[in-house]
C-alpha cells in the first residue's frame, strides 16, 4: 500500500488555503478539502504558512562547538584568512573535537529549523587527514531520511602550500564527495593558475562539481573569477561550478562588473553569498535580474571563526535582508527564494518546490506572509522530508 500523508489547511507561500496530499514522498495533490481515508496519516496545518524545505547551500558542519563551553574568539590580529585557519587548527588539537558528534549536533538542529538540504564543506588537511570527512560521512548516513546532504572536499588550510593535501582531497572524492572545493588561489596557495588547474583537473577526472571559496578582494578576486570562467568553459563544466562569497563583485566598477556578469552567464556559474559581516558582497538584485543563479547558507556556526551564524535559514535571510538594506516584502521574499529555490537549483534538486510532482520536503510555520516568518523567526510547526514528519515545534524527531 502507498504511504499517504495528508497535511490539511496550509497556505503555500502565503496564498489561499489548501490541503496537501503526499504519496510515497511526493506531492500528489494541492487542493482544498481533500477527503480523508483510513490509509492516511493526517496533520493539521491550522492555516499556517507553507514553505518548501529550506536549503543551506553553504555550511561547515564539521566546525561547530555545540555542546561545548562558550568559546571567546581570540583570533590574533590582523585576522586574515590564514590567521583564522591557523587558530582553528590549534584549537582543534587542544579541544580534541569528535567531528561525527559535532556534525550530528548541527544537522539535528538544522532539521528542527526546517532545513531539508545541506551542502557542507569539510576540512581536509595534513593534520586531520580524512577524519573530518569520515565523521561527516557517518552523519550523512545517520540523517539520510531527514535531510539531503552534499559534501565538498575542502582544502581549508591550503593545498599547494601543504604537500600531501591534493592526495587526501582525491581520496575524499573517491569516498563519495559530490564537490571539489577550492580556496583563494592567490592569497592562500600563492599560485592561482596551478591551484585552479589542480582543482578543476580533479573535478573533471571524478565527474564532480566545483565550489570555490573566493574571499580575495577587488581586482585580485575579479581576476580569479576570469580564470575560473576560462576553465569552466574549457572543460565544459557549465552549470557545475559555484563561487562562494565572491566579495570582489561588490568592490569593482560597473563596467568591469558587467563584463564579469557576462562571463558568469555564458558559463552558468552559480554564486553563493552570505552578506558576511563587514565585508563587501555581490549586488544580489542586479545579479538576479541578469539571470545569475544565486544561493545562500549559514557558513560556519558557533565555531572558532565567530559566534553569530545560525542553522536557521530564515535567520540568514533576515540578516541578508538587513545587509542589503531591504524593507519591502517583495525584496525579502526574493532573498527567501535564494534560500529555497536558488539553493535547490545549485544542488541539482530538479524535483524541488511547492507543486504537484515535487518532493514532499515542506515546512509549516506561523506567519501571514513569508516576510513575517522571516522577521519573527517562529518555531517550525511541522517539517516534512519526503512526506515523513522529521521535526515538530523546532524539535528534530530523528
Amino acid at each position: 500500500m502507498n504511504k499517504q500523508t495528508l497535511l490539511r489547511n496550509v497556505r503555500p507561500w502565503g496564498g489561499a488555503p489548501v490541503d496537501v496530499l503526499m504519496v510515497d514522498g511526493v506531492i500528489q495533490q494541492m487542493v482544498p478539502n481533500i477527503s480523508v481515508n483510513e490509509a492516511m496519516t493526517v496533520y493539521e496545518g491550522q492555516a499556517q504558512l507553507l514553505l518548501p524545505g529550506l536549503v543551506n547551500a553553504h555550511a561547515h558542519i564539521d566546525k561547530n562547538l555545540f555542546g561545548r563551553p562558550w568559546h571567546a574568539n581570540q583570533t590574533p590580529e590582523p585576522r586574515r584568512i590564514r590567521d583564522y585557519v591557523d587558530n582553528e587548527r590549534r584549537l582543534r588539537r587542544e579541544l580534541k573535537l569528535d567531528t561525527r558528534v559535532q556534525s550530528a549536533l548541527e544537522v539535528q538542529r538544522a532539521i528542527g529549523a526546517g532545513v531539508t538540504h545541506i551542502r557542507t564543506h569539510v576540512d581536509i588537511d595534513t593534520d586531520a587527514g580524512l577524519a573530518h570527512f569520515e565523521g561527516v560521512l557517518a552523519t550523512r548516513e545517520q540523517f539520510k531520511e531527514a535531510v539531503t546532504m552534499q559534501l565538498v572536499a575542502f582544502p581549508q588550510s591550503g593545498m599547494l602550500v601543504r604537500p600531501g593535501t591534493v592526495e587526501l582531497l582525491e581520496e575524499a572524492l573517491k569516498m563519495g564527495a559530490e564537490c571539489m572545493g577550492g580556496l583563494d588561489p592567490s592569497t592562500v596557495d600563492r599560485d592561482p593558475v596551478r591551484h585552479l588547474d589542480t582543482i578543476f583537473g580533479l573535478a573533471d577526472r571524478y565527474g564532480v562539481e566545483l565550489d570555490i571559496h573566493l574571499h580575495e578582494p577587488g581586482m585580485l578576486g575579479a581576476f580569479a573569477v576570469e580564470l575560473i570562467a576560462e576553465r569552466t568553459q574549457a572543460l565544459g563544466m557549465q552549470g557545475r561550478v559555484t563561487i562562494s562569497h565572491v566579495f570582489c563583485l561588490g568592490m569593482i566598477d560597473d563596467a568591469y562588473l558587467n563584463r564579469l556578469i557576462e562571463l558568469l552567464l555564458e558559463n552558468r556559474i552559480n554564486l553563493m553569498s552570505l552578506g558576511s559581516g563587514a565585508s563587501s558582497f555581490p549586488p544580489l538584485k542586479r545579479l538576479h535580474a541578469a539571470g545569475v543563479t544565486l544561493c545562500t547558507g549559514s557558513d560556519g556556526v558557533r565555531d572558532t571563526w565567530g559566534p553569530f551564524n545560525s542553522v536557521d535559514m530564515l535567520d540568514r535571510v533576515k540578516f541578508l535582508a538587513y545587509r542589503c538594506g531591504f524593507r519591502r516584502d517583495e525584496d525579502v521574499e526574493f532573498l527567501l527564494n535564494i534560500a529555497t529555490q536558488g539553493g535547490a537549483k545549485v544542488m541539482g534538486q530538479t524535483n524541488y518546490g511547492l507543486a504537484v510532482g515535487c518532493a514532499a520536503d515542506l515546512v509549516v510555520v506561523k506567519g501571514d506572509t513569508p516576510t513575517e516568518a522571516v522577521v519573527n523567526l517562529p518555531p517550525r510547526t511541522l517539517v516534512f522530508k519526503a512526506g515523513k514528519l522529521v521535526a515538530q515545534g523546532e524539535v528534530s524527531l530523528t
